[in-house]
């Protein structure tokens, strides 16, 4: 016992000071994409390079839907106007599938507008999590979170073992063919009521297997998210900032 406290001791406090000081990120981190209209001469450049269709014209107006970007950067390298750059912006959450498209405004996180969540969920959350054919790369980056460096658990954020103890069903992987069922099962078998938070953007659009035969091209297509977290895979500081804003604390 003595040994476990001096080594306790020796280790002191691990748990990283997010989100109340922003998140320590790696140089080469890529954030959401930031679009200068007016740099833009359409050649169209970028939207041959993006390998999961992330980038189009709206009635000539560039955009990028981060749902389905897997931040390559291959878009922000190849535009010889810099029309298309990443920043380190890693609040990439959004409540509804429209906020992840990125135009030329001025981006500002959303609030949770979701009472009935905020009345169940506004000071713990227990997460059934869910891989639907993912690679496990959103897996690790989620299960990161448990670790001392996040400590999910100081803001009331526990995984559970069993959808029938669960708040809510965290899904990543495109929802593969041999998933579904799983999937729905899943659901089906969580108290009600229960939200979704769709993952990586495997969970949200199906990302590069969107135009696969064998998957759902996203959980969208079989349940409704209440939280979209866009990345492949997200970083955990933009996994956790997505739950904390949705159970609206503040920070």
């Amino acid at each position: 016992m003595w040994n476990s406290l001096k080594a306790r001791l020796f280790q002191g406090y691990r748990t990283g000071k997010f989100p109340h000081r922003p998140p320590v990120l790696p140089e080469r981190f890529a954030g959401r994409p930031q679009i200068t209209a007016d740099n833009c001469d359409q050649c169209g450049k970028c939207t041959e390079i993006c390998p999961s269709d992330a980038i189009d014209f709206n009635n000539g107006n560039l955009r990028l839907d981060t749902g389905k970007c897997i931040f390559c950067s291959k878009c922000a390298e190849i535009c010889p106007n810099k029309a298309i750059q990443m920043s380190k912006e890693y609040r990439l959450a959004a409540m509804s599938r429209e906020k992840l498209i990125v135009t030329g405004s001025i981006w500002e996180p959303e609030r949770p507008t979701d009472r009935e969540f905020l009345k169940f969920c506004g000071k713990s959350l227990k997460i059934r999590q869910v891989s639907a054919g993912g690679c496990a790369a959103c897996e690790l980056d989620f299960n990161v979170l448990n670790t001392l460096a996040w400590d999910m658990g100081r803001f009331g954020i526990q995984v559970v073992a069993s959808p029938r103890h669960a708040d809510c069903i965290l899904v990543t992987g495109p929802v593969s063919d041999n998933m579904l069922l799983a999937l729905k099962k899943t659901y089906d078998a969580a108290p009600r009521p229960v939200w979704v938070i769709a993952c990586g953007s495997c969970a949200v659009s199906g990302g590069i297997y969107q135009n696969s035969s064998v998957c759902s091209s996203g959980v969208e297509k079989i349940l409704k998210p209440d939280l979209y977290v866009p990345g492949c895979p997200p970083h955990p500081a933009t996994l956790l900032e997505g739950i904390l804003r949705l159970m609206n604390k503040k920070f």
